[in-house]
């Protein structure tokens, strides 16, 4: 048996932080932030600091259990709650979090945490808890994740596709509460990604507490919409498109790491304007800026441009259950009628590359074997006419609404791909929706090819392969719909098996899978850039593409 040693850290800080005035936690009145989302006028009060991030789209929902985007674990997972383990900050190891250190036996299947003490969760104008954080939350927490008919499930029936998607409903054995600080988790078969899997976002820790404080009011569905953490900052208020407020946790048990008294989301969805409000100084964080405004960014000299590589990648989608698209030679077609090159220029403009794989170069496992077919309309046009493929068919392609860091302008890039198909036939009539609904609907398999992207969340193959493409993520985030049998069985094998090597050689082989059906086109791996006002001290670019804001400082 083997143990990681308890250690106190840092949690990733993703954002900037900048002196404004808004109102302290405790009682002063905040000065009142415009409706349209746009950051209050930059004062001092009391010493007090505000960090505006200009973000880019709304949340889903503040329940991070149920959402898969990176949008709603920004505004929900990473400011107001925290997992049993997390992510170093900046790179991609499980360290000790809300779990002091843990306990993995010799089969590889019973895991043991050792839980941190003295941890209080968010006392709020709509909670008050009467205990500390113990082993009842996780219970908690994990029994909701992985059983329908748990209680609080009744009460308030929600769907958790991350859970799903990684088999956790399936695999998970026992959660059991040894103590108040002790919590055992024994799983049915060896999954080598598990520990990877529960430091992100969907399986952070709520109140047991609080739920049934919910449930027995009748209000349980509050748990999306109030949400209540033991995460650096507490949740304040939510104007739906245009603003959400968050204050310092006070009594954060890694409080050290936390320098910002108040916290802003001015979601603002126009990347140009985002990048106008740094400038300003009206917001103090912003990403996804497009590769024009970055060369505008930098040639003002107001504003701070961090970059790196990202570890994402953007992909056009094919429902394959979709009557045309079920054809594997009308995938094949669309694939080799779509301009690469031309979408990567006009595009990503230099900061993106080609990719090839269901993964990006940077992740172990990736196969550098594989290539892409070559651009070419008239084999395209040879393909769907084998297929029985009239001239002038119709297909939706759904663009997202939102700047992601896998593509920088979806609308854009969906323009050229309807032009390169309207040159081997087919009538591609592009289609959007508010991104929360967007997603909603591509987890319910209504789009027939889509743009989207998926930014890595914990550094392991499975994170791909599995949550992506498997069949138990058809309905959660297979938005392709796609299930191939060989390609499971070879995705599970290296779930299931702790030699590195032998896991290497599985991934490897359900790539070469996945290349042949071709359920995606796969586009682009972008760079990450993000921009700060030049006083944001201790902004990091995550692997993953988190926006996190507990590390940060503001210099004044």
């Amino acid at each position: 048996m083997y143990t990681m040693q308890t250690k106190m850290f840092k949690l990733s800080a993703l954002a900037a932080t900048v002196l404004l005035g808004l109102a302290a936690c405790g009682g002063e009145k905040a000065a009142e932030a415009p409706k349209d989302g746009s950051a209050p006028a930059a004062t001092q009060a009391g010493g007090n600091t505000t960090l505006v991030y200009c973000s880019e789209g709304s949340p889903s929902g503040f329940d991070p259990a149920q959402w898969t985007d990176g949008t709603s674990f920004d505004a929900s997972a990473y400011p107001i709650y925290n997992g049993l383990v997390e992510t170093v900050r900046g790179g991609t190891d499980a360290i000790p979090a809300l779990a002091e250190k843990w306990e993995v036996s010799d089969d590889s299947k019973t895991y043991t945490f050792f839980l941190r003490k003295g941890v209080k969760f968010h006392t709020t104008e709509y909670f008050t808890p009467t205990r500390e954080f113990n082993a009842d939350d996780v219970v908690f927490t994990f029994k909701r994740l992985t059983d329908p008919n748990f209680e609080f499930n009744k009460a308030y029936p929600a769907e958790f596709p991350y859970a799903a998607d990684m088999g956790l409903p399936d695999n998970i054995e026992s959660i059991e509460k040894v103590d108040d600080h002790t919590v055992r988790i024994t799983l049915k078969e060896v999954d080598a990604s598990f520990l990877q899997n529960i430091t992100m976002p969907f399986a952070y820790i709520s109140s047991a507490e609080y739920a049934d404080q919910l449930a027995k009011n009748g209000n349980a569905a509050d748990f999306n919409n109030k949400p209540v953490g033991t995460g650096p900052f507490k949740f304040v208020s939510y104007n739906k498109d245009a603003q959400i407020r968050y204050a310092r946790n006070a009594e954060y048990w890694n409080a050290g790491d936390i320098h910002i008294d108040n916290l802003v989301f001015a979601i603002t969805k126009d990347s140009a304007v985002r990048a106008q409000k740094v400038a300003a100084g009206e917001c103090h964080v912003s990403a996804y800026p497009k590769t024009a405004e970055i060369e505008a960014a930098r040639q003002s000299g107001k504003v701070t441009i961090i970059d790196k590589p990202g570890f994402n990648l953007g992909y056009v989608g094919y429902n394959t259950k979709h009557p045309v698209l079920s054809d594997l030679r009308v995938r094949q077609a669309l694939d080799m009628a779509i301009n690469r090159d031309a979408i990567l220029n006009a595009v990503y403009q230099g900061a993106g590359t080609a990719a090839t794989n269901p993964m990006p170069p940077t992740q172990w496992s990736y196969n550098d074997t594989l290539q892409n077919a070559p651009y070419d309309p008239e084999k395209a046009k040879q393909l769907l006419a084998e297929a029985g493929v009239k001239e002038g068919t119709e297909i939706a392609l759904w663009a997202m609404p939102v700047q992601r860091p896998y593509n920088p302008n979806a609308k854009l890039m969906a323009e050229m791909i309807q032009a390169d198909w309207a040159k081997v036939g087919i009538n591609a009539k592009i289609t959007s929706y508010e991104w929360g609904e967007y997603l909603k609907r591509l987890k319910q398999g209504e789009a027939d090819s889509f743009l989207v992207g998926w930014t890595g969340d914990n550094g392991d193959p499975d994170n791909w392969l599995g949550t992506l493409l498997s069949c138990k993520a058809v309905g959660g985030n297979n938005y392709a719909q796609w299930c191939n049998a060989e390609f499971d069985k070879l995705v599970t094998e290296g779930r299931t098996n702790t030699d590195k090597a032998v896991r290497e050689e599985k991934y490897r082989q359900a790539q070469v899978i996945f290349k042949q059906e071709l359920p995606w086109t796969t586009m682009a791996h972008s760079v990450v850039t993000v921009f700060t006002t030049p006083n944001v001290k201790g902004f990091e670019i995550s692997p993953f593409g988190s926006m996190r804001f507990d590390g940060v400082k503001i210099e004044q």
